[in-house]
């Protein structure tokens, strides 16, 4: 643990980011799992879903999460299992 006062904030600043970044990170792959699920399936709410999952991944990109063209593939992936 750090003893200056400004590297214990950072330790906690960057300790919430990262929960945050976890949280957003693991609802997209959730989306993202219930759109493939639902699409091989044949489910009623397959097309909800799907969009649901893209809006996730979208999210995901913008904040930097992950890369753009990573976002790309696996809206593009969803699209066509769909």
């Amino acid at each position: 643990m750090p003893n200056i006062k400004s590297a214990i904030k950072r330790v906690k600043v960057n300790a919430s980011a990262q929960a945050q970044n976890a949280h957003a990170k693991s609802t997209m792959r959730t989306a993202v799992k219930k759109a493939e699920t639902a699409s091989t399936n044949n489910e009623e709410n397959a097309k909800e879903l799907l969009l649901t999952a893209i809006k996730q991944v979208d999210k995901a990109a913008s904040k930097g999460l992950i890369h753009k063209n990573t976002a790309a593939r696996k809206k593009a992936q969803l699209m066509k299992k769909a």
